[in-house]
């Protein structure tokens, strides 16, 4: 099977589903992520300069490389700026990428999330994955994934939290989740912090129990066709 995983920045995937990536790229499939923000085409960008996406990206490359991660699409949607992006504009990237890569699975982030960027691509590749269009017609399998210090921090009593339906067992696969985060040097942090090595082992081990394995990982379920 072919698997895209849409990460809004380099680290969002490892930190969500790093073990199940793994686990599929141990599987035989070839895996897809396609990191959809960066610097932009603006210069300079209003908060980060260019050199913090150059050592960002070579960080997940590693990564990736850990992973087993097949293809890497970079895009240049300014980060922190996904919002401030045409519709019209948006919906053509990420048009672009489903129609490119054409998935049998597909993973987005979760549209609760605090993070704007999270939101808009979720809602945009939602606009890409109708079923009426021709990629999104040949999609069997849609989830949405957590990121730790994005998913949790929203605000469920106002808006739906984080209610997993689908479970990984990543137990097999924890430690070459945990060296690829290790590769994120500008972006992991020291524990307590949710972006920690010690907060994902801890979510790992608690969504494991949820369901009687060492770790696991944990989805929201869009769509399936069975």
């Amino acid at each position: 099977m072919r698997v895209l995983v849409v990460s809004p920045h380099a680290d969002d995937e490892t930190i969500g589903m790093g073990g199940t990536i793994a686990r599929y790229a141990a599987e035989g499939h070839d895996v897809v992520v396609a990191v959809m923000t960066g610097h932009g085409d603006e210069e300079p960008h209003p908060i980060w300069p260019r050199e913090t996406w150059d050592a960002i990206r070579a960080e997940a490359q590693q990564a990736y490389d850990i992973l087993g991660v097949k293809q890497v699409v970079f895009r240049e949607i300014p980060a922190a700026r996904v919002s401030d992006q045409p519709v019209w504009k948006l919906n053509k990237i990420t048009d672009e990428v489903l129609n490119t890569v054409r998935p049998d699975i597909l993973y987005v982030p979760f549209p609760f999330d605090l993070h704007k960027d999270h939101r808009e691509l979720f809602h945009s590749f939602a606009v890409a994955w109708r079923p009426c269009s021709d990629a999104g017609s040949s999609i069997k399998e849609i989830y949405s994934y957590e990121v730790m210090s994005e998913t949790h921090w929203n605000v469920p009593q106002v808006e739906p939290g984080f209610l997993p339906n689908v479970w990984t067992d990543v137990s097999k696969y924890m430690e070459t989740k945990v060296k690829a985060l290790r590769c994120f040097r500008t972006q992991i942090l020291p524990a307590p912090h949710a972006r920690s090595i010690e907060a994902v082992r801890a979510l790992a081990v608690f969504r494991g129990a949820q369901v009687g394995v060492a770790a696991a990982e944990a989805f929201v379920t869009i769509r399936v066709i069975r």
